[in-house]
């Protein structure tokens, strides 16, 4: 297969891709290099795939219309769209940026694939569309008209838009819904990450609220189970969720970082901020049913991969 991935230099989009060329596929990547964090990072995601003869790396923006046109032009067999601002903070700060890139952006691929003919889309959306949703787990026919973010809110509108282009132009469109992803290549501002380079060098981690918030932490190598299966699988319209659905409470989480580091964590207790949500907790029956999903890494065993990694990888 040919496969387009929006934000092949990220987190997950660097693991999918060598994911799929590991199994044969063609992969274009496309990724900005946003200054969201440092470069660096991202190049040494994709060190190993550029190596690969099966993979073509585009460094453009998905605003671009013109240039995802041209892109799409090779008429891929299905496009992953990953590339997005993430996280729930930074858009509460600048909601007007997440609006450009997240709505727009999506936009334009959606408009480029329309324009080229390109039929099959796997879009990246959000265990935070459902807010503070009171019923868990959270299933996907769950109203989801409440975000507490800008950023849940692009998610959201993104789904939104989604459908309108299946529906109006015949793409089969798969939306699936992320819960709390971590392993190794995961982002330098997200809490697992950042908990770890704090606590190895014996420095105090800040903890919002009071540690009894739960979040669905997934592994890498679960998700990309259920990418792999929605790229294979992508016929109509549908909205899935891929989490672990077995949520952590906060401070099991951090005492679980501290084991596999060996070192008592120095936790400094601060109050809930702005967007966050109590918990997740993910329903994943349809995923199950639909895709065969079969998520199976438990918290440690994950860990300890991630911990293997970042001490192998983290770069100061």
């Amino acid at each position: 297969m040919k496969i387009i991935i929006t934000g092949a230099a990220g987190f997950i989009g660097s693991n999918l891709t060598d994911v799929l060329l590991a199994r044969g596929d063609e992969v274009v990547g496309i990724d900005n290099f946003d200054n969201f964090y440092d470069r660096k990072y991202k190049e040494a995601n994709i060190k190993n795939a550029k190596e690969n003869k099966n993979f073509t790396l585009v460094e453009s923006d998905i605003r671009d219309r013109g240039a995802m046109v041209e892109v799409m032009s090779c008429v891929p067999d299905v496009v992953v769209h990953l590339a997005a601002k993430a996280g729930v903070r930074p858009s509460i700060e600048d909601p007007v940026a997440y609006n450009d890139v997240n709505i727009n952006g999506t936009l334009s691929i959606l408009e480029a694939m329309r324009v080229t003919g390109v039929k099959k889309l796997v879009f990246a959306s959000s265990s935070s569309v459902y807010g503070n949703n009171k019923k868990i787990p959270f299933s996907e026919v769950d109203p989801v008209d409440h975000p507490i973010s800008p950023y849940a809110a692009t998610k959201k509108a993104g789904e939104l838009i989604c459908h309108t282009y299946h529906h109006l132009f015949d793409m089969s469109i798969f939306c699936l819904r992320f819960f709390t992803v971590y392993g190794p290549r995961q982002r330098p501002d997200l809490a697992i990450r950042k908990f770890s380079r704090l606590m190895r060098d014996c420095k105090q981690i800040k903890m919002f609220g009071d540690g009894l918030t739960s979040r669905d932490y997934t592994y890498i190598t679960d998700i990309l189970q259920g990418v792999v299966a929605s790229i294979d699988r992508c016929r109509g319209y549908e909205v899935f969720n891929l989490g672990e659905s077995k949520p952590i409470v906060l401070k099991d989480l951090i005492s679980c970082i501290g084991r596999q580091l060996d070192c008592e964590p120095d936790i400094k207790m601060e109050s809930m901020q702005p967007g966050d949500v109590v918990q997740t907790f993910a329903d994943i029956t349809k995923a199950k049913r639909m895709l065969d999903y079969a998520p199976s890494t438990e918290l440690d065993e994950g860990m300890n991969n991630f911990i293997k990694w970042f001490e192998s990888n983290d770069i100061l």
